[in-house]
């Protein structure tokens, strides 16, 4: 089922509002019991790091300057950050504007990634990144 516009950008508007909040939830709790906060469900329940594990701790790295060490822990981290960075902005200058431009990027992505030359290759970038989580032991 096709995502419509008003779909897609209360999707993306709670999805930054929950990534904000658990990033947030992810400092504090860090800087007061100085451990880091699991997240992952899959971790958690099978101790296996899924292709996105590391991910808050990469933002959290990228948040302090520190972009060597967000690249080594998950690079998946500056996709996620760009997306919770630019999104909530678009979305907001497509309201102001009484625009779709958000929507209209959107589908053409989403057009182009159901192509095997798009999506055969971030499928195994995806897996190339599973398989460095579990050697790097996160």
């Amino acid at each position: 089922m096709p995502l419509d516009r008003k779909k897609l950008y209360s999707l993306l508007i709670i999805s930054c509002l929950a990534g904000y909040i658990w990033l947030y939830y992810s400092i504090a709790s860090t800087a007061k019991e100085g451990k880091t906060t699991y997240g992952c469900l899959l971790k958690n329940l099978a101790n296996m790091p899924c292709p996105s594990c590391g991910s808050t701790r990469s933002i959290i790295s990228l948040t302090k300057g520190n972009f060597d060490e967000a690249f080594g822990i998950n690079p998946i981290g500056y996709i996620i950050a760009l997306i919770m960075l630019v999104a909530p902005l678009w979305i907001i200058y497509d309201m102001i504007f009484k625009n779709n431009s958000l929507f209209k990027c959107y589908q053409i992505i989403e057009r182009q990634l159901r192509k095997p030359k798009y999506a055969v290759p971030l499928i195994v970038l995806l897996i190339i990144n599973w398989i460095w989580n579990i050697s790097k032991g996160l």
